[in-house]
């Protein structure tokens, strides 16, 4: 039998009671730090969703401008519909979310990727555009609402194109709002908003169009559905000292362009591969610009499929591509006139000075024939019938006399070689070669050169020469001012919204044409009227009947090269690389009101490609009293 020790069982106790002081005194210490942290370190953060639980600051998006052609006819405005929309402070598991709306339809399966790193680049209980809904699709998510926390419906305003492709190019569209894009806006005044303008006006007067975004405070549940909007629309502030704070909406715009023109030369390319610009030659404003084919900005408006965007970034025949400013094609014989006056401003030719053309030239001492496209020639001609005929002889010998530099400068005083500054963004500067210009653009020592036989291409508009569209535009106007410059605009007025004030823009006057005789610009300009007008004329059979004279030239820029001893055939050819055809007029020609320029690429010669164009968009433009408008 054994005694039990009492002062062994007491000191048993004791241990225990100070391991069981210990675990509570730790424990103690857990719970205060816990509480420490809950209620001085984390305090804003829980007060923030303590407040959230209650009330909520919902941003109220301004109504985006509407933009208006310089008649009043609406070019892009606004339309309701449902968005689906997410905020990241209260949704549980995202990738889940995602999947399950990407099950139902609501939305695109290729974008979850894109949607989570948008929504998580979103600050506490910002809301963030998943989708534009459909009816049916609102109806199906409504009915299934409270198994999405965090995800809700709101009603919009969507941006919508009246006139579809035919503007898209000059307007633009908007999309969503990327992660990229927010690096480069106000955040805070695009709270709520989800498009934002990505090419074209909708991009470039972004600041006009937005407009001030406004606040209101709601109170909401648990879930973050809304119970009630304290003091809405009052602009006074409620009891917690929140104002209610209205959004201002985005100023109008009045654009240039004339739509009935825009249609008419959408209508005149067809399903041609070109572009059209159209300038009023007295003040700059661009009167139309079309670059085909097109697409429909409203599927971006709406919200394109990856899967969608990629058939049109690889389409062969490229429609998101901006023919009109970042085109750029050898101006063919185009150039001739400028080429002409910059002769005349040189001496380096007379206007009654003769060349003999059997259809070829050959520089002193070389074999190599360069040809003329009237292979027996045209006989002796002058500056006007060279002109006239597109004699390319004749224009090999003014290369010669007046030297690649000269012939460099005479371009570059109408805008060649550089963008023309107009008011959105994309344009190709061309190139105006010169010696120094192959000096910097070649690495190798005999790359570098510049050889006579260079000089002798570039006076017909061939060789290193490239040009866009509006550059030919520009010039044209230029010429039909003579010599005046103004800087292309799109954007002519804004107009307040509230108020319906306009307030117009004025032209942007450029450095004029220097150094030009006055009976210089009518020997090209009566030359040009020569080549629409005169049995010889280039583009006489396509503008046969018009009401109106016009000055005119034609162009053909080769796309490969012909052996000197082979003719061009052009059925033989790949329709990808056959010839661009392109045309530049202004009318009328005593006193112009338009000047344009057409290409149409791999369409053969500028008379019969080209000029047919131009014919249909200056008949339209004098018929403007007759000529309706297709109605959006």
């Amino acid at each position: 039998m054994k005694l039990k020790d009492p002062w062994q069982e007491q000191r048993l106790f004791l241990s225990r009671v100070i391991a069981a002081g210990i675990v509570v005194l730790l424990l103690a210490g857990v719970l205060v730090v816990r509480l420490v942290q809950l209620q001085i370190l984390d305090y804003e953060r829980f007060a923030e969703l303590s407040q959230g639980n209650r009330y909520r600051i919902d941003p109220l998006p301004p109504t985006r401008g509407i933009i208006y052609d310089r008649n009043g006819f609406v070019i892009a405005e606004n339309r309701p519909n449902w968005e689906l929309v997410a905020t990241a402070e209260q949704i549980d598991d995202l990738d889940r979310t995602l999947k399950s709306l990407a099950d139902l339809g609501l939305v695109d399966p290729g974008e979850r990727d894109e949607l989570r790193k948008l929504i998580r680049s979103h600050r506490g209980f910002e809301r963030v555009k998943l989708s534009n809904l459909t009816e049916e699709q609102a109806a199906t998510f409504a009915v299934r609402r409270h198994l999405f926390s965090g995800v809700d419906i709101q009603e919009a305003l969507s941006r919508y194109y009246p006139y579809g492709e035919v503007s898209a190019h000059a307007i633009g569209y908007v999309g969503s709002i990327s992660a990229a894009d927010l690096e480069r806006i106000d955040r805070s005044n695009y709270a709520g908003t989800s498009h934002i303008g990505k090419t074209g006006i909708e991009r470039a007067y972004e600041g006009r169009l937005h407009g001030q975004v406004g606040y209101r405070q709601l109170v909401v549940n648990a879930q973050g559905r809304v119970i009630d909007v304290i003091g809405a629309g009052t602009g006074l502030a409620d009891s917690s000292g929140v104002a209610t704070k209205l959004p201002e909406p985005g100023q109008n715009v009045v654009l240039s362009l004339d739509m009935r023109l825009q249609l008419a030369a959408q209508e005149a390319l067809q399903d041609m591969r070109g572009a059209v610009v159209a300038i009023d030659p007295r003040n700059g404003d661009v009167l139309a610009l079309v670059s085909t084919p097109s697409f429909d900005p409203n599927r971006f408006a709406a919200g394109l499929s990856r899967t969608d965007y990629n058939a049109l970034t690889t389409d062969p025949d490229k429609p998101l591509y901006n023919r009109a400013l970042a085109g750029t094609y050898p101006p063919g014989s185009t150039v001739k006139p400028f080429l002409a006056l910059a002769a005349l401003e040189n001496e380096a030719m007379t206007p009654d000075e003769e060349r003999y053309c059997p259809g070829h030239y050959r520089l002193p001492g070389q074999t190599h024939r360069y040809r003329d496209w009237r292979p027996q020639g045209h006989g002796n001609v002058d500056m006007h019938d060279a002109i006239v005929q597109s004699c390319d002889v004749y224009f090999y010998h003014l290369a010669v006399a007046m030297g690649i530099d000269a012939m460099a400068e005479g371009l570059r005083q109408f805008g060649f070689g550089a963008p023309v500054g107009l008011d959105i963004s994309g344009e190709n500067s061309g190139v105006v070669p010169s010696r120094e210009w192959k000096q910097k653009q070649f690495a190798r020592r005999e790359d570098k050169v510049w050889f006579p036989g260079e000089t002798v291409i570039t006076g017909i508009g061939q060789g290193y020469t490239l040009v866009t569209p509006v550059q030919l535009a520009h010039a044209s106007a230029t010429l039909a001012a003579r010599g005046q410059r103004f800087a292309p605009r799109l954007l002519i007025g804004t107009e307040d919204p509230l108020t319906r004030e306009v307030v117009h823009m004025d032209p942007r006057p450029l450095p004029s044409v220097p150094d030009q005789e006055p009976e210089h610009w009518q020997i090209v300009i009566d030359a040009m009227v020569g080549v629409t007008a005169e049995p010889r004329g280039s583009a006489r059979a396509p503008m046969q009947g018009t009401t109106y004279s016009v000055a005119g030239k034609t162009g053909t820029a080769q796309v490969i090269g012909i052996a000197q001893d082979e003719r061009y055939r052009e059925e033989e050819i790949d329709e990808r690389l056959r010839d661009h055809g392109l045309f530049i007029a202004f009318a009328p020609a005593e006193a112009p009101r338009i000047a344009l320029s057409v290409v149409v690429e791999n369409g053969g010669g500028g008379s019969r490609a080209a000029a047919p164009v131009a014919r249909k968009i200056l008949d339209a433009y004098f018929a403007a009293e007759s000529y309706v408008a297709r109605e959006p």
